[in-house]
């Protein structure tokens, strides 16, 4: 792949905790700050092997709690609804909602 030449400079401005943030980012990253940042704007989520994880534990989790809703809808199809299965529906609506609001945190904060 050939590499195109750089010729284009961008100014901007960062608050002394932005320019921070980016410093140390970049270099955890062991890249300099114009590599990074490089990265950020040619990169989607699929491109983090640790964001590829979280979501792929949260699709596992709610797969799982898709064959439980299942069975209480077969249920109650069958005529077999018991009110117990309302509370439960409502505790997987709970755990999923709650799996969605980790995933979102962990997102946000890399």
């Amino acid at each position: 792949m050939e590499q195109k030449k750089k010729s284009v400079i961008k100014g901007f401005r960062l608050t002394d905790d932005e320019a921070d943030d980016l410093s140390r980012r970049a270099a955890e990253a062991g890249m300099s700050e114009s590599d990074y940042l490089r990265l950020c704007l040619n990169s989607s989520p699929n491109d983090y092997p640790e964001i590829r994880k979280i979501i792929k534990n949260l699709i596992n989790e709610i797969n799982s709690i898709g064959v439980n809703v299942n069975q209480i809808a077969k249920n109650s199809n069958s005529g077999f609804f018991v009110p117990d299965d309302k509370i439960r529906l409502f505790a997987y609506m709970s755990r999923l909602s709650s799996l969605m609001n980790k995933v979102v945190e962990d997102i946000g904060d890399m």
